[in-house]
């Protein structure tokens, strides 16, 4: 992975929005088919309580281990660092991240749109948790 640094600011590549919406799309299948068999479990309001938590906790786990990467992201081989040091983002802001990326999917998808024409190719939440996505170095 790039980790020249410039200002402050990680320098190198971001990964490009087909490439993040198919890694978001994969881990959207992951989390829905644990939901959905939560909500066949227990019932549907609490499965879908629940299923809240399996998705706060998928996210967080993942992208706030040192591999900064979901499963999604994997089989696309794309990871999140921190814009600041390029390294894991850590789990507190790795939640902050979830929460935030919630928020960029309610206002009509505009949050995750966002890194259209933004210059560091970030979404709402990736600038709430000051991070970026970036190709895997392999």
């Amino acid at each position: 992975m790039e980790t020249t640094m410039n200002s402050g600011v990680l320098a190198g590549a971001r990964a490009g929005f087909w490439r993040r919406f198919a890694g978001a799309f994969i881990d959207g299948i992951v989390v829905g088919i644990a939901n959905g068999i939560l909500r066949s479990l227990i019932g549907y309001g609490a499965g879908l309580g629940l299923g809240l938590v399996v998705g706060a906790a998928y996210f967080t786990a993942f992208i706030g281990a040192e591999r900064g990467q979901t499963l999604g992201q994997m089989a696309l081989g794309i990871r999140v660092v921190g814009l600041d040091n390029g390294g894991s983002i850590g789990y507190g802001r790795a939640f902050l991240r979830w929460v935030v990326s919630l928020i960029s999917a309610a206002v009509i998808l505009l949050g995750y749109l966002w890194m259209l024409w933004d210059k560091e190719k970030q979404c709402w939440h990736d600038k709430a948790a000051n991070d970026v996505v970036v190709p895997v170095q392999r």
